[in-house]
């Protein structure tokens, strides 16, 4: 019985080497054929003779973002579809520039975890766990503070200060998507049926009318 067990032990320690060995990339890279006409998970990888340097350059980040605008915050991205070369390397980053007490509304990243530097200015940044706690844990920053976001748990950022602030943020997936709350619940195409957000909010049907008009 021991000696099967050992065995066992051993079959399970042999897989579990294998499979995180298959989570490696499989060739130096894969810069994505943003063109291509086949549907895969990420991108097909464009052919190795025709890759170049501008496959792995991104330029842009040292602009600011145009802030004008309701939230007042503005992202730059740098995904798969800015860099091609981020094609399954799992990472990417963004540019955040904010205005003056300018928010980065309640969201969610479905496909990634988040660590945040601030640049410039100072930052509230929270997010919530997940039921049943719904813990809102929250801290402001300061210029060269670091703040991680789990992955999927809805978070935002909020300028304290009365001048512009600026944060980096990486995140480990070269797609990592965005999910903003507000948008997503009440612009919705087509729309969520209004009793149902009225039953979720308890609120009447006018105010959830009045609040899809916005989206």
């Amino acid at each position: 019985m021991a000696r099967v067990f050992s065995s066992f032990v051993l079959l399970a320690f042999v897989f579990s080497v294998a499979f995180a060995s298959d989570n490696s990339p499989l060739q130096d890279f894969c810069v994505a054929d943003l063109n291509g006409q086949v549907l895969m998970n990420g991108f097909a990888c464009k052919k190795p003779s025709c890759v170049e340097a501008n496959d792995f350059y991104f330029s842009g980040l040292h602009m600011m973002g145009n802030t004008s605008n309701a939230q007042g915050f503005k992202v730059t991205p740098v995904f798969v579809t800015q860099l091609p070369g981020l094609n399954t390397l799992g990472i990417s980053l963004a540019r955040v520039d904010y205005a003056p007490f300018g928010i980065n509304p309640p969201h969610t990243h479905p496909r990634a975890s988040e660590i945040m530097t601030v640049l410039e200015g100072s930052l509230e940044v929270g997010f919530v766990t997940s039921n049943p706690e719904n813990r809102h844990i929250s801290k402001v920053l300061c210029k060269g503070d670091v703040f991680v976001f789990p992955a999927n748990l809805v978070h935002y950022q909020r300028n304290t200060g009365n001048t512009n602030a600026i944060a980096i943020a990486a995140l480990n997936s070269q797609n990592p998507g965005v999910m903003p709350i507000a948008s997503a619940v009440f612009g919705a195409k087509p729309d969520i049926p209004s009793d149902i957000l009225a039953k979720s909010f308890q609120v009447s049907d006018d105010t959830i009318s009045n609040i899809q008009n916005k989206f």
